[in-house]
């Protein structure tokens, strides 16, 4: 087939101004570092991008793009519309495959990566999922369908499925996720049984499978499916462990932790996160067991056992301030100052002390990235159950009324934030001649589960 005429990119060359292609590119590099992304920007791509060649990003400069220029979308800096670039007619312009910038691939992988990404996000995950991750429905294979041969395509789609599912939980939150999640883990596993070409390879993808089962793992854990999560989390330890992953390890046990704090399991919390620190201590990453150090925290919180608390807390203040790490896991973007004082919060908050609660998840609320939706709802809602349970009950409903904006504005789907909310109304009813709660209280009442 003739390859069509590249278009220019007017609108991406502006945004580049009076800076050198080798200077932009330099400039998407730090921005890269500061969402944790990792991409090989040169002058040369910064070109291609610009000549039309690139028409669509992947999707890891899809993110530092978007970070780079808030509140804009990929139409405005000049790209097509990923599923128009993946479709049909796809092969007729070069567009960059996932994850790897400076190599495009043969015509070989280029069909192998259609045929994965079909695979991972099938059907997709929820309408909104495959709008955003610009595929068409297609039913994943069984595992007698899987590769012979995995190679970098295969790898590179399944690390590609971690991180949109985790771009789309951030900002979207789990409900609408989950129920087609597990269709790319199911596709995932079944690789793991396929020949590798190179050992780097087989890492990668036990590595990628096992992140991928934390990652629906999580979005079974966050829409109240407990059970589903345990299991989930399992499969992926289990994963580390043959693999003799303990960066992987370590992030199991992180959400292992998580997940026995909010099944009121508090014993059970602090033994995996001490496990997970004793399995991050050589991973050169102060932020990993700073957050595994406040899952330990929650766990004590929840023993009621206020000294081994603050304690904890404290060591896991001392290990973020050490700063980011080039060892920093890829999932940990989320692990900014927001998220340390909004796991401080709820410390607080179960060991009864409200006030203090409220201080650290008003900070939590001030600090998140307005972008993502689902993390600022989850910060207002801690926030509002707090002010709430600290007599504040007008400071409550306000709050309360601003995590509805984002409830009703359908930018967040959450079991777990409609239930902190139900607790607040609940928490409420005895205050509703206090200013705002009436209305509070009859919005909430109306407004659908």
């Amino acid at each position: 087939m003739a390859m069509s005429r590249a278009v220019r990119n007017p609108a991406f060359r502006q945004l580049r101004g009076q800076r050198s292609p080798g200077e932009f590119a330099a400039a998407v590099r730090r921005a890269a570092r500061e969402i944790g992304e990792h991409v090989a920007c040169d002058a040369r791509y910064i070109g291609r991008v610009e000549a039309g060649e690139i028409r669509c990003p992947n999707y890891a400069y899809e993110r530092v793009f978007l970070h780079m220029f808030p509140g804009s979308t990929l139409s405005d800096l000049g790209f097509s519309d990923r599923e128009a670039v993946r479709g049909r007619g796809a092969h007729s312009t070069p567009t960059e495959p996932p994850d790897h910038p400076s190599h495009p691939h043969s015509g070989k992988n280029n069909e192998e990566s259609d045929v994965l990404r079909r695979a991972f996000m099938a059907g997709g995950s929820a309408a909104m999922a495959a709008v955003s991750l610009g595929l068409g429905p297609a039913p994943v294979p069984s595992p007698r369908h899987a590769p012979h041969h995995v190679g970098e395509a295969e790898v590179s789609a399944v690390e590609a499925a971690v991180r949109q599912i985790r771009l789309l939980d951030d900002r979207h939150g789990a409900d609408g996720l989950y129920q087609r999640a597990a269709q790319p883990l199911q596709a995932a596993y079944a690789l793991l049984d396929a020949d590798t070409a190179r050992r780097s390879a087989a890492d990668r993808l036990h590595a990628g499978a096992g992140e991928l089962a934390i990652s629906v793992g999580w979005l079974a854990h966050d829409s109240g499916r407990f059970d589903d999560a345990r299991s989930y989390y399992a499969e992926a330890l289990a994963t580390a462990r043959v693999a003799g992953d303990p960066a992987l390890e370590a992030h199991a046990f992180c959400n292992t932790a998580f997940l026995a704090r909010d099944a009121g399991r508090p014993r059970e919390a602090v033994r995996a996160a001490q496990a997970g620190e004793r399995a991050a201590k050589h991973l050169s990453s102060p932020r990993l067991l700073a957050l595994l150090t406040l899952r330990e925290a929650g766990g004590w919180a929840g023993l009621g056992d206020r000294m081994g608390c603050a304690q904890a807390l404290g060591r896991a203040k001392s290990l973020f301030a050490r700063g980011p790490s080039d060892a920093d896991p890829e999932w940990m973007t989320f692990f900014v100052e927001a998220e340390l004082e909004m796991l401080e919060a709820q410390c607080w908050s179960a060991l009864g002390d409200w006030p203090r609660a409220a201080r650290h998840a008003q900070r939590a609320a001030a600090l998140q990235d307005i972008r993502f939706a689902r993390n600022l709802a989850l910060y207002r809602a801690q926030l509002a159950d707090d002010l709430a349970r600290a007599g504040a009950p007008d400071r409550a409903a306000a709050v309360g009324q601003q995590v509805l904006d984002l409830l009703d504005q359908d930018q967040v789907q959450s079991s777990r934030i409609q239930a902190m909310l139900a607790g607040t109304a609940r928490r409420l009813l005895p205050q509703r001649r206090a200013a705002g709660v009436p209305d509070f209280l009859e919005r909430h009442a109306s407004a659908p589960c």
